[in-house]
């Protein structure tokens, strides 16, 4: 990560594409290449909500996986984070669930099922607990294609098997018990949100 560097002299910032609870995403190009790509504008004031995003981008920088989104640069720069990341514009997973034109058949359900299986054996294999598994957190590459990639590492965590883990923080519907009962949690704690994931895939 680059401390008081303008990421502006490197990245030409163009439209929004979208905007969340803790900042706003806009379309990028890098002027060196002319690569696209996607810019996450985060602004923050209490040193807490640095913390939170200086290991949010250090948990992303040790994950390179096809099944993941990938982290291609970072700038801490006047009390905003400028988080570089690809650039996916099939949309949210989710948005097809929830489409009465979209036929989710079986065999499609299986695939998507397949890749975000193996983006999460990765990132438990990096010892990391996803923790915010929806499909809102999943996007497809393409508007008609079944490739994926698992987003959103905010509330991601590190697994230290000498130390006890507990949150209460997620998405309720697809929150394991022992987020909600605030017990120990451990790599089955994102199975759970899998399981759940499928679920709904197959409604």
């Amino acid at each position: 990560m680059k401390l008081d560097v303008d990421p502006k002299q490197q990245f030409e910032i163009l439209p929004e594409l979208g905007r969340g609870t803790f900042g706003t995403v806009f379309h990028c190009r890098e002027k060196g290449t002319g690569l696209e790509l996607a810019a996450k504008i985060v602004p923050y004031k209490k040193k807490k909500d640095r913390g939170d995003m200086v290991r949010e981008i250090d948990i992303m920088s040790c994950l390179h996986h096809p099944r993941l989104i990938q982290l291609y640069d970072a700038f801490d720069y006047e009390n905003k984070f400028y988080v570089i990341l690809e650039l996916i514009q099939g949309g949210e997973l989710f948005e097809r669930v929830i489409d009465d034109d979209f036929v989710l058949t079986e065999k499609a359900c299986a695939v998507f099922m397949r890749q975000i299986c193996e983006g999460m054996e990765y990132i438990h294999s990096r010892s990391i607990i996803h923790l915010d598994m929806k499909p809102e957190n999943i996007l497809c590459l393409t508007k008609t294609g079944n490739r994926i990639k698992i987003i959103d590492f905010g509330f991601a965590r590190r697994y230290d098997p000498g130390k006890k883990l507990q949150v209460m923080f997620g998405t309720a519907e697809f929150a394991a018990p022992e987020v909600l009962n605030f017990d120990e949690i451990y790599f089955y704690t994102d199975m759970w949100s899998l399981g759940v994931i499928c679920y709904v895939l197959n409604l």
